[in-house]
């Protein structure tokens, strides 16, 4: 789902991309990847596009461990009337006697109470059950369920009236996409991006299979976390093959269009939900081609950074001879040599010590003021974003259709991000979208059931809006913070912004006390953040800051235009 997992492809992409930073030729100019790329290889040929074919089907299946959504989707439930002859779950879930024996409610009747019967020697059946059987002044609990239908976890493992219990599935989902990021950079630095992602594949499809064979509840709530916590390293890694040996030219383009896979990816789940509703099935077509990517280890070429960096110099010039090959361009002995040379010869920068970061930060009002502003910017898109998809299936009783309509719409969400940017400046894209977003989510709890198509185009609109806003967080941030901190602190910033994901899963369940609770708590926080923008200073054409002294004088002394500056500056050198 912004994708529960790329609020921290950004700062990933910054520890594999910029490993040549800092290279010189033999005379003394600087030389790096990005300068034979643009003056030799091609910033954008037959490999790039090779590579960005290949890694959209692993981003595209990024997105299947989301399948909780349909999966553990609440399924209309009513109580069990034995004294009617029900005896099991599956029920006419709608019989003409139905208002004999449940209250009625707004929804139609109540789903987890039943009129308690009276103390008579006949019972009803199936097909007439009058009233005078039960006292309809009395309520009591349920104690068994009937279902409206029998493909979801809910019918199967009998969940009903227990939707804190339900939501757990999609948590689980968000604390593992948490826990993954070390296990998956530690693989990716060892062993290569390359058995990164295979691995990272493999293990989504692998227990996504088994959770298909779930024979309790608990067996699939482990197997959830499991699924993402080993699996869902996949968006970030193959992100890296996509955008990594493109020019500065296409990289924000290239970027967009990564996010846009991933969206499409969730339009091909929710598809896919619809065409095979029993969810055991779902999750067998979901994660059976997953198995297929095993291929990609013979398919896909290393990363060349890596190689790089690692120093295996022989595979590295296989793969730039491969770059030129495909992209009928050349490279030089000499740049060969030299970005060779270079990579033997350079030195890892020293990382800067956590308890040095802390002091700074306390010293500097503004550097604090910073790093308490920008994670509730990306606690709310998150929790907004994650908030609106999963919500997005009780918008009717179309789910799926809801679904993929909601998560289509990020698509040119993203791209608007990449148009208005650098045109109406960072802080009046970003504020706008959170401000936009709120009056969307507060208009739709006034918005008449009846209007249903008036109803799904405003919260798509707050949906496009968030997305945009989400995008352009990317950039703001990592303008706003020094070079020698940049990462950290927009790590630090996506990090505590997946509070937003983790709790975004139970937001559907507050719409017992409320329909509105979770419009209103989505309004709420994108109003805030709407306002904290205006709390810190504009950066469009402004250039990176590389010390501290020029992050805090951002805002004070404006800067000269600097047209190399835009939103490629995520992704080339520091």
């Amino acid at each position: 789902m912004l994708k529960d997992q790329k609020s921290d492809v950004e700062t990933q992409l910054h520890n594999k991309i910029n490993t040549d930073n800092g290279k010189t030729t033999e005379d003394g100019n600087p030389l790096d990847l990005d300068d034979v790329l643009t003056n030799e290889l091609g910033q954008f040929g037959w490999f790039q596009l090779r590579n960005i074919l290949l890694v959209a089907i692993p981003i595209v299946m990024a997105t299947f461990s989301n399948e909780y959504v349909f999966s553990a989707a609440d399924t209309p439930h009513r109580c069990r009337i034995p004294e009617c002859g029900e005896i099991g779950k599956s029920h006419d879930y709608y019989p003409e006697w139905i208002i004999n024996t449940i209250p009625k409610t707004d929804k139609g009747f109540a789903g987890c109470q039943r009129y308690s019967p009276l103390d008579v020697q006949s019972n009803g059946t199936l097909s007439y059950c009058p009233a005078t059987l039960f006292n309809n002044s009395n309520t009591i609990a349920c104690e068994g369920f009937v279902y409206s239908h029998n493909n979801t976890v809910v019918y199967e493992f009998d969940l009903a009236c227990q939707d804190w219990l339900r939501a757990l599935a999609g948590t689980l989902n968000s604390i593992g996409t948490l826990l993954v990021l070390p296990i998956t950079g530690y693989i990716s630095d060892h062993f290569g991006r390359r058995f990164a992602l295979v691995i990272s594949v493999l293990n989504l499809g692998i227990f996504g299979l088994i959770r298909a064979f779930s024979v309790n509840y608990t067996m699939y709530l482990i197997l959830q976390i499991l699924q993402t916590t080993l699996g869902a390293g996949v968006y970030s890694t193959a992100y890296i093959f996509a955008t990594e040996l493109v020019g500065q030219k296409y990289r924000v383009v290239t970027s967009a269009t990564s996010s846009a896979l991933f969206g499409l990816g969730q339009v091909i789940l929710g598809s896919v939900a619809w065409l095979i509703p029993p969810w055991r099935s779902m999750l067998m077509a979901l994660n059976i081609p997953c198995l297929l990517i095993i291929s990609y280890y013979w398919l896909l070429s290393e990363s060349l950074r890596w190689l790089l960096s690692k120093h295996k110099f022989s595979e590295a010039k296989d793969v730039l001879q491969t770059v030129a090959r495909l992209n009928k361009t050349n490279i030089s002995d000499k740049s060969l040599s030299t970005l060779l040379k270079s990579s033997e010869n350079s030195v890892t920068a020293p990382k800067f010590e956590g308890p040095g970061l802390v002091r700074t930060i306390i010293r500097s009002p503004v550097l604090l003021r910073r790093v308490c502003t920008t994670p509730i910017w990306w606690i709310t898109a998150i929790f907004v974003y994650y908030g609106l998809s999963i919500n997005s299936t009780g918008l009717s009783d179309t789910i799926h259709l809801n679904y993929i309509l909601t998560c289509g719409v990020e698509i040119p969400g993203f791209y608007t991000a990449v148009l208005v940017l650098d045109k109406i400046g960072r802080k009046a894209t970003i504020s706008s979208c959170y401000l936009i977003c709120a009056i969307c989510n507060i208009a739709f709890v006034f918005i008449p059931s009846e209007m249903t198509v008036f109803r799904l185009i405003i919260y798509l609109l707050g949906k496009f809006s968030v997305s945009t806003a989400m995008t352009s967080l990317y950039l703001f941030t990592s303008e706003l913070y020094p070079t020698e901190f940049r990462h950290t602190l927009l790590a630090f910033s996506s990090m505590v912004g997946r509070i937003g994901s983790i709790t975004a899963p139970l937001t559907p369940v507050l719409k017992d006390y409320w329909h509105g609770t979770p419009s209103f708590m989505f309004a709420g926080m994108a109003l805030l953040s709407a306002l904290l923008v205006f709390t810190q200073p504009e950066t469009l054409g402004m250039k990176l800051p590389d010390t501290l002294a020029e992050a805090e004088a951002i805002g004070k002394i404006k800067s000269k235009n600097d047209d190399a500056v835009k939103m490629e500056t995520l992704v080339v050198k520091e």
